[in-house]
């Protein structure tokens, strides 16, 4: 018999508890590649060399405040502001306080000259620009909810003491969120009667370098004054969101660590239940010549290959799940994508690397240290 033939045989010799241990490395390392890629969907916003270029102006205090209409021409005279649109977060209710999808106020306009990754059909966009009521959504939400081009929908107010009665008038693709559905600012405000509230001004950048003064300066024209801004570079605000679920970072880590604590917990008792069964026979290796090194080499291969094995169905059976599955559908909206990455595969798969040898050290140096005649003695 060859030594790879005689570790997979010593491997498979209780099939219910390899099947077990594998399972259960598998899991853990399945949930570990999950929570490490919600982390990175949460603190890792998508951006793009577009999206670098987009900055934010919000109020100084929270985005529960409102900013005065009046603010945007001043902020559009700022050197380097290319475009400036308002942007006020609508959040009404579809239906069904369940349906939520993102909703803005927009001026249609400009609404792609920002977005500029987005798609949208030419005649669909001239179709949203003119009608007063009409709305274009993203793909997803479309999707979603089986909507059409012409459908007419009602958004409930929660937010603002308003309803909203719109036409969809076109569909866009692409881009960093496809769930979003974009309206007329000027609607809302009309339904409001005129107050000239902005809860955001959403602005393009004639360049990248220009954006560290333009902010200096936009937050300074507004300095002491009743609604003071706070202007930050798209990513910065997205970020923001973000520290609203507290130190989530901590939270997920704690969870990712005792995963791996109780994996090497899980193996480790494994291995010594394994090696202790087979006292007499590492016993006899050694009588036969076999040295301390060769036989830790036999229970580290393993240990080490049950380790990997579950490892690899978990990364692998975590990617190709969430590669095949509509994350936005299935989180409900909370997440629009889910990738996990080749760097969280591998980090996975470090981590099934480290639990194999670790989890047989312990018991392997107590097998080497026993002496042959105390090895034999053992019963099976």
């Amino acid at each position: 018999m060859t030594i790879p033939g005689f570790i997979l045989r010593n491997a498979l010799r209780n099939k219910r508890r390899m099947v077990l241990t594998v399972l259960s490395v598998t899991l853990s390392l399945f949930l570990f590649c999950t929570l490490q890629t919600a982390l990175r969907e949460l603190t890792n916003p998508a951006t793009s060399e577009d999206a670098a270029l987009r900055v934010v102006v919000r109020h100084k205090v929270s985005l529960g405040n409102v900013l005065p209409e009046k603010y945007q021409s001043k902020i559009g005279r700022v050197p380097g502001v290319l475009y400036c649109s308002k942007f006020t977060w609508f959040g009404g209710t579809y239906i069904d306080e369940k349906n939520f999808f993102p909703q803005f106020g927009c001026e249609a306009d400009k609404l792609f000259q920002i977005f500029t990754e987005s798609r949208i059909d030419s005649k669909q966009l001239e179709d949203f620009i003119r009608e007063r009521t009409a709305c274009v959504v993203g793909i997803k939400t479309m999707e979603r909810f089986g909507w059409r081009i012409g459908d007419k929908i009602t958004l409930v107010g929660t937010l603002w003491p308003v309803d909203l009665e719109l036409t969809i008038r076109g569909v866009y693709y692409e881009g960093i969120d496809e769930t979003n559905l974009f309206f007329h600012h000027d609607y809302m405000d009309e339904l409001m009667g005129k107050k000239g509230l902005v809860g955001t001004f959403w602005i393009r950048a004639a360049s990248a370098e220009a954006i560290p003064g333009m902010i200096r300066q936009i937050d300074a024209l507004f300095k002491n004054t009743d609604a003071e801004t706070k202007t930050e570079t798209e990513r910065a605000f997205q970020l923001g969101f973000v520290s609203m679920f507290g130190n989530i970072k901590m939270l997920i880590g704690s969870i990712s660590t005792v995963i791996v604590f109780t994996m090497i917990l899980v193996t480790a008792s494994t291995m010594s239940m394994a090696i202790r069964e087979r006292s007499r026979e590492l016993a006899i290796l050694k009588a036969v010549g076999f040295d301390g090194k060769q036989v830790f080499g036999l229970i580290l291969a393993e240990s080490f290959g049950l380790a990997m094995v579950g490892g690899l169905l978990g990364c692998f059976g975590a990617w190709a799940l969430f590669s095949n599955v509509d994350i936005y559908k299935l989180s409900q909206g909370f997440f629009i994508k889910f990738d996990v990455t080749p760097h969280i595969i591998s980090y996975g798969l470090l981590i099934a690397a480290v639990l194999g040898v670790s989890s047989c050290i312990v018991p392997a140096l107590a097998s080497i240290r026993t002496s042959v005649v105390e090895g034999l003695k053992t019963l099976d």
